[in-house]
C-alpha cells in the first residue's frame, strides 16, 4: 500500500511572544503579566501544528532566518513531527516576531507583528518540490504573484493525472489587502475571513458566500467562519451549509482559532469527509482550542 500522502501548508512561521493578562493594559502604564511564553506562530505554521495533532502527515514550506529564534522554531516543528525539509533558510535575515497580548477575561488577542527583511518563498523555490508526496496543498495568502505561479505549477501537475490522484488546492484570504483577492479563482477550497467579508460590505457569513461565490472557479467550495456565529460554506451544488460554533466553557485563548478551524476542515475533507462534517469538525476543534492555551489539548479531539 502506498504511504499516506502529506498535507503541505505554505506561508509564514514566526515567533509569538504571548503575554497573558487579566485586563488589557492602559497606554503608558506598567502592569504585570499572569504569564509569558514563546510559541511558534504564523497561520500556515499553526495549521501544520493542528493537522499533526489530529494525526495527519504534514509539511511546512516557508522562510526561516538564522539564530536562537530560528533554533527554537526548528525544535518546535520537530517536536510535532512536522516535515520541514522545504523550509528556505536566509542566514542574514531577522526572524519575524509577534508580541501578543492575550486577555484571559475576554479571550481577545491583540497582535503587534514585525517582519523586517525575511523574504517569502518563491515560485522558483516551489519548482524544486516533489509534488508526488502531497495530497493537499494549502496557501496562506501572502506574496500573491509568486503564490499564483506556484498554484499554476500544481495545476499543470494535476492536468496529467486522473481526478482521484490530483492534489487539492486550498487558499486562505485573511487580510484586507487588495492583491490577495487575486487568489479567489485559484482554490478548490477557498477560506475567506470575516474581516475580508466585512470589507466587501457583508454582515454575515451567508451573505458573504452568496456575494463572493462568483469570484471562485467553477466547482470550488467557499468557506467563511464568523467567530461565535459558527461557519458557513457554499459548494458547487449551490447548497448553503452551516455549522454553529462550539464555544468552550470559558474563553481562554483565541490566538490561532482561525488556523485551527482551517486545519480541522482540511483534515476532514482530505480524509474523504463531507463538507458538513468538515465544517462542523472545524468549528468543534476551533471552539475547543479557545478553551486552553496553545494547541496541545487538540490531540484529544481526533475525528
Amino acid at each position: 500500500m502506498e504511504e499516506q500522502k502529506k498535507v503541505l501548508c505554505v506561508g509564514l512561521v514566526c515567533l509569538d511572544i504571548i503575554n497573558v493578562v487579566d485586563k488589557y493594559p492602559e497606554e503608558d502604564s506598567d502592569s504585570r503579566c499572569l504569564s509569558q511564553r514563546w510559541q511558534r506562530g504564523g497561520n500556515a505554521s499553526n495549521s501544520c501544528t493542528v493537522l499533526s495533532l489530529l494525526g495527519a502527515s504534514c509539511a511546512f514550506m516557508g522562510s526561516l532566518a538564522a539564530g536562537p529564534v530560528a533554533d527554537f522554531i526548528v525544535e518546535d516543528f520537530q517536536k510535532f513531527g512536522i516535515d520541514m525539509s522545504l523550509v528556505s533558510e536566509h542566514a542574514q535575515c531577522t526572524s519575524p516576531a509577534s508580541v501578543v497580548i492575550s486577555n484571559i477575561r475576554t479571550g481577545s488577542r491583540t497582535i503587534l507583528h514585525t517582519n523586517r527583511d525575511l523574504p517569502d518563498v518563491t515560485a522558483e523555490d516551489f519548482s524544486r518540490v516533489d509534488l508526488h508526496q502531497f495530497q493537499w496543498i494549502h496557501w496562506e495568502g501572502r506574496n500573491v504573484d509568486e503564490q499564483v505561479k506556484m498554484i499554476q505549477q500544481v495545476k499543470m501537475y494535476n492536468s496529467k493525472l486522473p481526478q482521484q490522484q490530483r492534489i487539492t488546492i486550498s487558499v486562505e484570504i485573511e487580510k484586507t489587502r487588495q492583491p490577495l483577492y487575486q487568489l479567489f479563482p485559484y482554490g478548490d477550497v477557498v477560506f475567506v475571513s470575516k474581516d475580508v467579508a466585512r470589507h466587501f460590505g457583508f454582515q454575515s457569513a451567508e451573505a458573504a458566500l452568496k456575494g463572493l461565490y462568483n469570484r471562485v472557479k467553477k466547482g470550488a467550495i467557499l468557506i467563511c467562519a464568523w467567530a461565535e456565529k459558527g461557519a458557513d460554506a457554499l459548494g458547487p451544488d449551490g447548497l448553503h451549509i452551516h455549522s454553529d460554533a462550539f464555544p468552550p466553557e470559558s474563553l481562554v485563548d483565541t490566538l490561532g482559532a482561525g488556523d485551527t478551524f482551517n486545519a480541522g476542515v482540511i483534515y476532514t475533507l482530505s480524509n474523504g469527509g463531507s463538507l458538513q462534517d468538515a465544517l462542523t469538525f472545524g468549528c468543534q476543534v476551533a471552539g475547543a482550542k479557545c478553551g486552553f492555551h496553545g494547541y496541545d489539548g487538540i490531540s484529544r479531539l481526533k475525528n
